[in-house]
């Protein structure tokens, strides 16, 4: 399993239209074989940045299954008007869990 940490700044005054936004647009990513779940989380300090979490079964599920499909444009189109410049997008895999 392979964990996306996607980092974003919202526009200001964006950040409720961003959140139903990402909502609506999980169901592009859910249709993604090898995607696993998604969590959306927003700043408490900094309301103007969220993290997306998405599991994927693998590497390749998110950065060719998704990345090079059509789901991908329909997602960019709905969450990347609120963009206060690019995400920052890695990923990572787990080490320790309890």
């Amino acid at each position: 399993m392979v964990v996306e940490i996607a980092d974003f700044a919202v526009l200001a005054g964006q950040e409720d239209e961003f959140a139903a936004a990402v909502e609506k647009g999980l169901a592009y990513v859910a249709d993604t074989p090898g995607f696993r779940s998604a969590r959306l989380t927003r700043g408490v300090e900094s309301p103007g940045r969220f993290v997306l979490l998405i599991e994927w079964d693998s590497l390749e599920a998110h950065t060719v299954g998704f990345r090079e499909s059509e789901n991908f444009t329909r997602w960019r189109g709905l969450v990347g008007p609120f963009f206060d410049g690019q995400p920052r997008v890695e990923h990572f895999n787990e080490v320790a869990t309890r």
